[in-house]
């Protein structure tokens, strides 16, 4: 099967890539040629200036050969998804497009743009959407900052509601693993190798349950989207099965990492400040999986302990090149602890 790829280079990219022409697939990856990961050779690379997000134009050789089934890594609103369904409609069968839990209406609890209760958990992919569109313009810089025009609500309905080109929409939860740009568990893998005596988390922060799961995985589930067409027409969450508390979670990677300190819970006013988070985990945001995993076969490639392990060996062999900020916060922690 013939397969573009928009975007790819980055973090969750190669390995969906690199699955994909394993199993036989015949791969275009469409980007700027800003970075270059290690793809298998008969990848084909397509790049352009016109491949920066949010990517609103193709040239005419994206379609020679014509693709069977487009996958967009990172559609950022109604424009750019727009742009690739107009672009790829009479040419391929189905566009697969990467979306993120961030479309829930307890996602708009979290910031506190949306009124109301907590949500119950976890979410189905029926689950009630935020209301309060593009949550984070108001810290982009400007209509240039493609942040400004980030909004995955609008973009899933572009591509799910198209007459003509059929969609399929995967909302991702938090991933972690190699290559991370986030580096998402690296502030807890520091402070262990460090042997620092205890991690300090706000106390509902240590009780909050976020999905989380293993880039291998996702791409997993992302591979699955591309090559069954019983995923068209469909929306699928993407996550681990079961979601534990960011207590017990940096319990387990300490575990993992050979730790032997304490997670410790402290009310936010005894908390430092670099440990106070920009809103109160009140809500959860857990999302139920089983449409994956019932629907398409989903299975996790990699188990959870695998993946941790492979995500510390990866932020232990790869640290800042600037050097690590965790360090400088640890005499305001000390002090807490005092």
């Amino acid at each position: 099967m013939r397969v573009v790829v928009i975007g790819g280079t980055n973090f969750i990219g190669p390995y969906v890539v690199a699955t994909l022409h394993r199993l036989g697939h015949e791969i275009t990856v469409y980007h700027r040629g800003h970075h270059e990961p290690e793809l298998p050779s008969g990848v084909r690379h397509l790049h352009s200036p016109l491949a920066g997000i949010p990517v609103l134009h193709f040239p005419p050789e994206i379609i020679d050969p014509a693709p069977e089934v487009v996958l967009h890594m990172f559609p950022v609103g109604e424009d750019d998804a727009r742009a690739a369904m107009a672009r790829f409609t009479g040419i391929a069968r189905r566009m697969v497009a990467l979306s993120s839990g961030d479309v829930y209406r307890a996602y708009g609890r979290l910031l506190g743009t949306e009124p109301g209760t907590p949500e119950p958990m976890p979410l189905d992919e029926d689950a009630p959407l935020r209301k309060a569109l593009y949550p984070y313009r108001h810290t982009a810089a400007g209509p240039a900052d493609w942040t400004f025009h980030y909004e995955k609500i609008l973009a899933e309905q572009r591509v799910m509601n198209h007459p003509n080109l059929k969609g399929t929409v995967l909302r991702l939860p938090a991933v972690y693993g190699p290559g991370d740009p986030y580096h998402r568990l690296r502030p807890y893998i520091r402070r262990m190798d460090d042997r620092r005596p205890a991690i300090l988390l706000e106390t509902a922060q240590a009780e909050w349950r976020w999905t989380h799961e293993y880039v291998e995985n996702v791409a997993q589930a992302i591979v699955l989207a591309v090559v069954d067409d019983r995923a068209a027409g469909r929306i699928f969450n993407v996550g681990e099965a079961e979601t534990p508390t960011v207590a017990n979670r940096v319990r387990r990677i300490g575990e993992l990492a050979g730790w032997n300190g304490t997670v410790l819970p402290l009310e936010s006013g005894r908390l430092p400040h670099h440990l106070r988070g920009p809103y109160q985990p009140h809500q959860d945001l857990v999302v139920e999986t089983s449409r994956l995993r019932d629907e398409l076969g989903f299975v996790e490639v990699r188990s959870k302990d695998e993946g941790l392990r492979r995500t510390i060996e990866w932020e232990r062999a790869n640290p800042p090149p600037s050097g690590d900020p965790v360090a400088a916060e640890y005499a305001a922690e000390d002090a807490a602890l005092r």
